[in-house]
């Protein structure tokens, strides 16, 4: 097992739960996206936190040919890139229209046994 594998099963794991989990620095608080044990900037030891799930889109594509069988359902489909309120960028699939600078928030639909992550506009319901 590697030192990524219980890492990205507690973020799994924080999805199944409806909660986007990242790492932050127990030194200097920096965020840590992808979670890693410990801190890209000081070598510090980081811990779990709970996002609020809000952000500003950074970047828009449009994915009409799905990578894998398991996403051919949803093609054609939008990813974006967030910058989260807390300090990180990810990348998750986005609801239709989104556009760079919009308002979102984290949601999380089930897609086959794995609850994703997918962006909504700020203030509609999922």
């Amino acid at each position: 097992m590697t030192m990524a594998e219980p890492l990205a099963a507690e973020f799994w794991q924080g999805c199944a739960q409806g909660e986007l989990r990242y790492r932050r620095c127990e030194g200097c608080g920096a965020t840590q996206f992808p979670p890693r044990p410990f801190c890209t900037r000081c070598g510090g030891a980081t811990r779990w936190a709970v996002s609020r799930g809000l952000g500003t889109v950074y970047a828009v594509t449009r994915v009409e040919r799905a990578p894998t069988p398991d996403f051919a359902a949803l093609a054609p489909y939008d990813i974006l890139l967030v910058d989260l309120d807390e300090g990180f960028r990810m990348m998750a699939q986005g609801a239709p229209g989104l556009g760079i600078g919009e308002r979102v928030r984290i949601a999380f639909h089930r897609q086959g046994e794995r609850a994703l992550p997918r962006f909504d506009r700020h203030g509609e319901d999922a």
